[in-house]
């Protein structure tokens, strides 16, 4: 289990302990805390969690889509198999719009006028703002030609066009300098869904940290991480019940020698040959237990062939970007608040 689950789980258990239950614009309450902070050393560990299953290829096409491709353009996302701003959508006809389930029905609650010129987008928002200030630009230039300058900032809050996103950046800001040939970034979280959002971002984060520092001739060196409003869904919490529980079961194998741990395995996989399947418990205690017995962390493996950022596969297979030995205890669902 990697230090980036502990970290994550102290932060889901102190918001079930600690946290207040509020209202919000979506319609479904939360449970916050006001504000939390994480550190990653990434020449120790890439940060993505073990204790739930992430989908790092999304995550991944995700955040080269706002920095890289530079679009607003939901349908680049489903071209890569990418769905999760699906929801946040303007349609074709131009109009955005939110709805609520109802009976196995979903009713329509809210619509918004964009224009059809923002059909299939989500506005002003994300990537439309990378390009339209240069932000990577002028990121990369800096970094290759002033790396010690004090104001590395990219900011994806832009008072101008929030009007005009249909969400406006949740990871608004990152700040960014050199020291001692690391390339370190502070990132800033307005708003931060903990069971949906938190782990994506993060890991995104840090292959994109990896990617800048690999085409300007540095090394990964630190990432900061700052949150203002932490929280989880009211009915998100069933969802975290089970990954903690997740966190229990491999805390319980760790504790185990290396014989017996290949003793539960060498019965688990002779059940499941014998019987063509496991029990859903079963099936955890196999996850739990390949991952006590792996020699080797999650790593991002980045195509040491490649120099410029913009020539990094953004295709669905990533060619040159990959998260190694990665093993996990399986998909947890979480609902979405639109």
């Amino acid at each position: 289990m990697t230090k980036w689950d502990k970290d994550y789980l102290e932060l889901c258990k102190r918001i079930l302990t600690d946290g207040v239950e509020v209202e919000n614009r979506t319609g479904i309450n939360t449970i916050k805390v006001p504000s939390h902070h994480f550190h990653f050393d990434l020449g120790k560990e890439f940060p993505i969690l073990q204790t739930k299953q992430l989908f790092f290829k999304n995550a991944i096409t995700e955040i080269l889509w706002i920095y890289q491709a530079q679009s607003n353009d939901v349908r680049w996302l489903h071209e890569r198999n990418n769905h999760v701003w699906d929801e946040w959508m303007v349609d074709p006809d131009g109009i955005y719009r939110t709805y609520k389930n109802g009976n196995g029905e979903k009713i329509l609650t809210s619509e918004k006028e964009f224009g059809k010129e923002f059909a299939h987008t989500i506005g002003t928002a994300y990537g439309w703002i990378v390009d339209r200030y240069k932000l990577t630009d002028n990121l990369l230039n800096a970094l290759k030609n002033n790396p010690t300058d004090r104001r590395l900032i990219m900011s994806l809050w832009q008072n101008e066009w929030l009007n005009t996103a249909v969400l406006p950046s949740c990871v608004w800001s990152s700040e960014w300098d050199v020291t001692n040939g690391k390339l370190n970034a502070w990132v800033h979280q307005r708003s931060c869904d903990v069971p949906l959002g938190l782990p994506f971002n993060v890991t995104q984060y840090a292959t994109l940290l990896s990617l800048f520092a690999k085409s300007t001739g540095l090394e990964p060196g630190t990432l900061d991480w700052s949150i203002k409003d932490a929280h989880i869904y009211v009915n998100q919490i069933d969802g975290i019940k089970e990954q903690l529980e997740n966190e229990n079961i491999l805390n319980k194998f760790n504790s185990m020698s290396k014989s017996r741990l290949l003793e539960l395995k060498s019965i688990l996989d002779y059940v499941k040959e014998k019987n063509n399947s496991l029990s859903e418990i079963e099936e955890k205690d196999l996850k739990a237990i390949d991952i006590a017995l792996s020699e080797e962390q999650p790593y991002l493996w980045v195509n040491p062939e490649v120099k410029d950022f913009y020539d990094y596969d953004n295709s669905k297979d990533l060619k040159d970007i990959k998260v190694k030995e990665y093993k996990h205890m399986g998909k947890i669902k979480f609902p979405i608040a639109q």
